[in-house]
C-alpha cells in the first residue's frame, strides 16, 4: 500500500543545516537538555527529563483566557523547574497551555507526555522530541485535507463520512529505517463523536535519520 508523505514544516530548513554538522550518539543526544533550537528562550530548548512537572492547578481553571499566565505563577510557586517553566511557556505560546507530565526515551527519539489541564476533552498529549530539539505534536494535522482524496485513505472516508481522527493517538510500535533511522508509529481512532464506537483507525508514521532528526510523516493506513 502507498503512504501518504506529508510535507514537512519550515524546518526542514533548519534540519538541513543540522544535517550538516558531527553525528553523535542518536541516544545521547535525544536527552540532551541542550539542544540548540532558533527560536525558543536563550537558542535552547526547554523540553527534556528536566522538565517534568507535577503540580496544583484548580485554581487557574476557569480563568480563560489568562490561565497561561496563572499555570506559570502556580509552577514558579511550586518552584518547578526552569525547564518546565520554559517548556509550558512555549506551549502557552503555541495556545495550548499545559506542562511536561512525563518523558521518556524511544530508540533515541524524546517522547513528553503534555497535560493540558484547561481543555475540556483531550487533556493529555504528545510531543516527539528530536536530537534537535525540534517538537512533533502526534495529534495535529494527522488527516490534512489534502490527503483525503488519497487511494489510501478514500475508501475508508467514502464508507465513513462523517469520521474524523479522535486524540490522542497512541503509541502502536517502531521500525528501523536504512541508514540507521527510525519510525516510530502512531494510532488515531476514527470516530464521528467521542462517545461513540471506533469507525477505524488511522495509523501515521513519524521518521527520524540517523542522528535522530525529523524527517517527515507520512500516513501508513486507514481502516
Amino acid at each position: 500500500m502507498t503512504a501518504i508523505r506529508l510535507p514537512l514544516t519550515a524546518f526542514a530548513l533548519v534540519l538541513s543545516v543540522a544535517a550538516c554538522q558531527p553525528a553523535g550518539d542518536p541516544a545521547t543526544s535525544a536527552t540532551s537538555a541542550a539542544a540548540t533550537v532558533p527560536g525558543t528562550a536563550g537558542g535552547v530548548s526547554p523540553f527534556s527529563e528536566a522538565a517534568i512537572w507535577d503540580g496544583e492547578v484548580d485554581a487557574c481553571r476557569g480563568q480563560a483566557p489568562v490561565a497561561d499566565d496563572c499555570l506559570a505563577k502556580a509552577m514558579q510557586a511550586a518552584k518547578a523547574s526552569p525547564q518546565a517553566i520554559a517548556a509550558a511557556h512555549q506551549l502557552g505560546a503555541q495556545g495550548n497551555p499545559g506542562y511536561v507530565s512525563a518523558w521518556r526515551n524511544q530508540d533515541g527519539v524524546g517522547i513528553a507526555t503534555i497535560e493540558y489541564p484547561f481543555r475540556a476533552n483531550t487533556n493529555e498529549g504528545t510531543l516527539l522530541v528530536d536530537s534537535t530539539g525540534h517538537t512533533v505534536d502526534v495529534d495535529a494535522d494527522v488527516l490534512p485535507e489534502m490527503s483525503r482524496a488519497d487511494a489510501t485513505v478514500k475508501p475508508f472516508l467514502d464508507a465513513h463520512p462523517e469520521a474524523t481522527p479522535f486524540a490522542p493517538a497512541d503509541a502502536s510500535g517502531s521500525e528501523a529505517l536504512p541508514k540507521g533511522g527510525v519510525r516510530l508509529i502512531y494510532s488515531t481512532p476514527m470516530r464521528t463523536c467521542h462517545a461513540c464506537a471506533d469507525d477505524g483507525v488511522l495509523r501515521v508514521a513519524y521518521d527520524f535519520d540517523a542522528q535522530r532528526r525529523f524527517n517527515g510523516k507520512q500516513i501508513l493506513d486507514l481502516r
